[in-house]
């Protein structure tokens, strides 16, 4: 399977999702979903329907009683007033859904307060339902994040715990010689080039060109992407190749990159797995994860360029806006460099009286 077709096959497993979801929410929500169709993944409508099938349950319970989601109207929708998805937003605190008990931080609320205003928006815009009743509610405050990220001495031990295993338990230990050379390979790879967690689960053998340092990627998206990795990375890759090549029982036709100890592709919550057992060894205070080694990389990138649009670039940011707020410390090195600029005397004026 080569990178395109494992892509592929995840969006029409993510489609097969949404259809059976579909099923369970109001008919028009399918027209919705066809007419956004061409400017969303699957993903993305996938997460629709998972928030839109809350908001639903939602009102059935406190506005529709009685009523299956199944027979809600477009009528129905455009009575649901401003008041009503506020209470949603409250609901949202803590809410039972089928039996468990679930709760939502205040970016939970965003992303499910901005599914429902996109729904109300599409219908209002079409013009089958007369007032927008969802424009109206305000979203949510959000509260800068703390970042997250590994300093330079801590990239060090991250990948010096995954070569030798030190402070790992037994249980640990046993398996780590069967996997240390590819977790080290996967981790040198997110530190070294800020690869998303989604591409580098998605790499082929074949996408891998060691004569420029280089590999191609599918972005988010569906586009494909050539990006350049430094000698320490491909060293990396290399030591893993080599390994697999002297591997037995290598399935024929796997085209993965990064095999399982199934000699299946590796699963992205495998990767975040390791990535959090290796973590927890060097920053036990530090809660690391697959992105969080991007962020490392981005910071480390732009203080090593100094150019903003660069970071953007290598990290597939269609806005340098969204570099900027997803690596804070971006900003704050901005404001360091700059600090200095302006000057108020100059170095040789005289101090008068």
């Amino acid at each position: 399977m080569d990178s395109k077709n494992f892509f592929s096959s995840r969006n029409l497993k993510n489609i097969k999702r949404i259809n059976q979801l579909l099923l369970e929410l109001p008919p028009f929500v399918e027209e919705y979903f066809i007419g956004i169709e061409n400017q969303t993944s699957p993903l993305t409508r996938l997460n629709y329907a998972y928030d839109l099938r809350i908001f639903f349950d939602f009102l059935k319970k406190t506005k529709y009683i009685g009523k299956e989601i199944t027979a809600f109207s477009l009528s129905d929708l455009e009575n649901v007033s401003g008041t009503d998805i506020e209470r949603f937003l409250n609901y949202l605190n803590h809410y039972e859904y089928r039996g468990t008990v679930e709760s939502c931080n205040e970016r939970a609320k965003a992303r499910k307060l901005s599914t429902v205003r996109a729904l109300f928006k599409y219908f209002f815009k079409k013009d089958k339902i007369k007032v927008d009743n969802a424009a109206k509610v305000s979203m949510p405050k959000l509260h800068e994040k703390e970042i997250i990220r590994l300093e330079t001495d801590e990239i060090a031990r991250l990948l010096n715990c995954a070569d030798s295993g030190s402070g790992m338990s037994n249980h640990q230990m046993a398996f780590h010689e069967k996997t240390k050379i590819r977790d080290v390979a996967i981790l040198t790879l997110f530190l070294g080039t800020g690869i998303r967690i989604s591409e580098l689960v998605g790499l082929n053998n074949e996408d891998i060109d060691f004569r420029t340092n280089s590999f191609k990627i599918t972005r988010k998206g569906g586009n494909q992407a050539i990006l350049y990795f430094s000698d320490e990375v491909a060293d990396a890759l290399a030591r893993y190749v080599a390994y697999k090549e002297e591997a037995e029982n290598l399935p024929q036709g796997e085209h993965a990159l990064f095999l399982s100890l199934k000699n299946q592709r590796i699963s992205i919550r495998a990767v975040e797995n390791l990535v959090k057992k290796y973590s927890k060894i060097v920053t036990p205070l530090k809660k690391i994860s697959p992105h969080k080694l991007r962020s490392t990389y981005g910071t480390q990138l732009y203080r090593e360029t100094q150019d903003i649009y660069v970071v953007a670039d290598v990290l597939g940011h269609k806005d340098v806006n969204t570099t900027k707020k997803h690596y804070a410390a971006i900003s704050d090195d901005i404001r360091k460099s700059v600090a200095g600029r302006v000057k108020l005397r100059s170095s040789d004026q005289d101090h008068q009286e």
